[in-house]
C-alpha cells in the first residue's frame, strides 16, 4: 500500500495517530515523514512468531562447517537439512525431478527452527562431526 504523504490531511492524521500510539517510534516516523519526497509505504501484515537470530547465527555458522567436512556447499547441506527435518516432495520439472523440502527456514517458529538444528546435530554426529551445544558458542 502506497501513501502519497504530499498535502495529504487524512494520510498526516494517520501518521500523528502512529507516533501517538507508538511515542518511542514517533521521532523515527517525523523524520521519515520529512525526508519522503514521494510518498511513504505503509505495509500491514499478519505477525508471525519467527525463530531467533542466536538460533539462525548457531544453525548457519555449523551447518556451513559440516557442510565443508562433507565436501559439500553451504546452500546444499541447509537443503538437505531441510528435507531431512520436515520432509521432502519430489517435484517434476522439464529437467528432470527435483527434490523440494516441504517447508522453509523461514516460515519456521523458535520451536521447529529447535527441530532443524537438532536434526543438523544428530546428522553430523553420525557421520563423526561434532556440532557442539548451543552454550558452548
Amino acid at each position: 500500500m502506497r501513501l502519497d504523504t504530499r498535502n495529504n490531511e487524512q494520510v498526516s492524521d494517520i501518521l500523528l495517530a502512529l507516533c501517538s500510539a507508538f511515542p518511542e517510534r514517533s521521532q523515527d516516523v517525523m523524520t521519515l515523514c520529512l525526508k519522503a519526497k514521494r510518498g511513504v509505504v505503509l505495509e500491514l501484515k499478519c505477525a508471525t512468531k519467527s525463530h531467533s537470530s542466536s538460533q539462525q547465527r548457531y544453525y548457519r555458522k555449523w551447518v556451513g562447517e559440516f557442510a565443508k567436512f562433507v565436501g559439500m556447499t553451504h546452500d546444499e547441506m541447509h537443503e538437505e537439512m531441510l528435507c531431512r527435518a520436515f520432509g521432502s516432495e519430489l517435484i517434476a520439472t522439464t529437467m528432470g525431478e527435483v527434490r523440494r523440502p516441504s517447508k522453509r527456514s523461514s516460515e519456521c517458529g523458535s520451536a521447529e527452527y529447535s527441530v532443524l538444528i537438532d536434526m543438523l546435530i544428530i546428522t553430523a554426529g553420525d557421520l563423526g562431526f561434532r556440532v557442539p551445544p548451543a552454550q558452548e558458542n
